[in-house]
């Protein structure tokens, strides 16, 4: 996807959100692309860094525009770790629309150690399955977690498994992001 597209993308997530503010904005022309079904993530951050909200999709289940617009109003209005905002708040905040590729099955040979080395540092976004629990980062996070190690142990626990739990029928999923700012 063209930096452009990615870029009226943000904007898009960013009119989505002064317009439930009640901030009369038009949306500029939307590429034919932004019609058909796709997957998003979209992570507000307020200047100074500290997160507002980041909810996404991982399938594609409606129009790219249509994902793009609901994921920026659930990450600002409904993700728990979201603060209150008003429409003053708007130019404090960054828009970062994620653009995700279809899901992978990552194959490894079931122990944590293949899982590890299977992983793409600072490539792949990963979904972890194990049972009804599921946790998932996008790429952006290994400049957080820059390790395997380290990587795994916070995707468990955001799946709401221990650190140290391992089983072999733990499934990872992989894909990639394009992204686009406002």
């Amino acid at each position: 996807m063209k930096h452009e597209d990615l870029s009226a993308l943000a904007r898009h997530a960013r009119s989505a959100i002064a317009r439930e503010l009640g901030v009369d904005v038009a949306d500029g022309e939307m590429a034919a692309s932004f019609k058909r079904p796709g997957a998003s993530f979209v992570t507000l951050r307020w200047n100074d860094g500290r997160l507002q909200g980041c909810i996404g999709s991982l399938e594609p289940r409606r129009a790219l525009a249509d994902d793009v617009a609901e994921n920026a109003l659930a990450a600002c209005f409904a993700d728990p770790r979201a603060t209150p905002i008003s429409a003053g708040d708007l130019d404090d905040l960054k828009v970062e629309v994620s653009v995700l590729s279809p899901l992978e099955r990552i194959a490894y040979d079931g122990t944590e150690a293949g899982a590890r080395a299977a992983l793409r540092v600072g490539t792949d976004g990963v979904l972890l399955t194990c049972g009804p629990r599921r946790g998932t980062f996008l790429p952006q996070m290994w400049e957080q977690l820059e390790t395997p190690e380290v990587f795994l142990i916070e995707l468990k626990r955001k799946a709401r498994l221990s650190a140290d739990f391992w089983s072999s029928e733990i499934e990872l999923q992989r894909y990639t992001v394009a992204k686009g700012e406002s």
